[in-house]
């Protein structure tokens, strides 16, 4: 089974965004439109093989619903696009081919881990858990690869679309290590960047709650969980292997034993034909998991209902859902600030008929909009 790869998201300008009905321009006005969004009842123009089943609402989030936790977004006015313009995200076939690319990558999220690791989920994410607790959410497909939903509810089934930073993953045996004691392993063959590491944390200076003394001192935490470093020394940076695979080396297809060479402290070397380690996350150029791809699919058919937020949908993994969920029928609902990738696709939706139920659309931040919402809905339960 051929599975797309991940593609680099649409950087150029977005549409402004169509704010439906007029009156959700104002956060008030945004509260009411999503009330009756996620009660209305399910429409009628829903196809498919799941149709009437389950009236539930799937969210689709992206890093915008994290801001609020800290985190940089990819083209909010802080965003990661728009402070720095010559960003551009690792390739993955760099990562796996290139010793110093891997270098330059992990200095720099040894260096972003401790912000991530305290930056915690924030007024979105529990009012995902109280709309879910009242049974208004089937499940949770994210982007974000900070494992907030994770944390914040549990008990929602939530699909990972682009993986998750909380572990690392060998390219070659696909065995899986924490990312908190891989930072272990890192610290211990980086005592200089560790020393650093030590100063910046002192200094609060990647704390989420800060972010505008980060960016004073020229330091932007990514989505992702790296810090631009200005001028950095990546090639001093050393990285760990597999331990499976230094302990058992792995056999190709052909047969052929694969090495794994390390230097006197454990660091892997450019001689080794496995054991590179990589987070678990989804890299753009590779692909996406088959299983991951088809737990997506099916969160969009089991529901009645779409609510996107924090994602202008750039990135196609996320637009073709949107386009899955519009093609059987589905009410769409996006809480966005700012643009929307082809968003006057889903304005031609019943040509206009009927448009409030099955299009409503705010260019506000998640966080003034569902917490209100989820705390004046009652639970379906009673």
């Amino acid at each position: 089974m051929t599975v797309s790869a991940i593609r680099i998201p649409f950087t150029g300008p977005l549409p402004p965004p169509v704010i439906v009905p007029a009156s959700a321009s104002s956060v008030s006005g945004a509260i009411d439109a999503f009330l009756s969004f996620l009660t209305a009842p399910p429409s009628p123009y829903l196809r498919g093989v799941d149709v009437g089943r389950n009236s539930q609402t799937v969210l689709l989030t992206g890093a915008g619903i994290s801001v609020a936790s800290g985190l940089s977004d990819y083209r909010g006015k802080n965003g990661t696009y728009i402070t720095n313009k010559a960003y551009r995200p690792i390739y993955f076939h760099e990562f796996a081919t290139r010793h110093g690319s891997r270098k330059r990558y992990w200095a720099r999220s040894f260096i972003g881990w401790p912000g991530l690791l305290k930056a915690k989920p924030n007024s979105t994410h529990w009012a995902v858990r109280d709309l879910s607790a009242k049974g208004y959410i089937s499940s949770v497909v994210t982007q974000n690869v900070d494992s907030f939903h994770s944390k914040a509810h549990p008990e929602t089934p939530s699909v990972e679309l682009h993986g998750y930073l909380r572990s690392v993953v060998c390219l070659s045996c696909r065995n899986q290590i924490s990312r908190a004691e891989y930072q272990k392993s890192l610290e211990k063959l980086n005592p200089a960047w560790a020393e650093f590491l030590a100063k910046m944390v002192d200094l609060g200076v990647l704390d989420t709650d800060n972010p505008e003394e980060r960016r004073r001192r020229g330091m932007k935490l990514n989505p992702d969980g790296d810090v631009d470093l200005p001028k950095a020394p990546y090639s001093t940076f050393r990285y760990p292997s597999c331990p499976s695979c230094l302990e058992k080396p792995p056999r190709l297809q052909d047969g052929t034993t694969t090495r794994v060479d390390v230097d006197s402290d454990g660091a892997w070397l450019p001689t080794s034909t496995a054991g590179i380690l990589k987070p678990a996350v989804t890299m753009f150029g590779e692909n996406i998991d088959p299983s991951v791809k088809i737990a997506a699919e099916e969160a969009i058919d089991d529901a009645g209902r779409l609510l996107v937020m924090g994602t202008s949908l750039a990135t196609y993994s996320a637009w073709r859902l949107v386009e899955r969920a519009y093609k059987r029928g589905m009410p769409i609902g996006i809480i966005n600030l700012g643009g929307v990738r082809n968003e006057s696709v889903l304005l031609k939706a019943d040509n206009g008929k009927n448009m409030v139920s099955r299009y409503v659309r705010c260019s506000l931040n998640s966080d003034t909009v569902l917490p209100s919402v989820a705390s004046q809905l009652p639970s379906l339960s009673h």
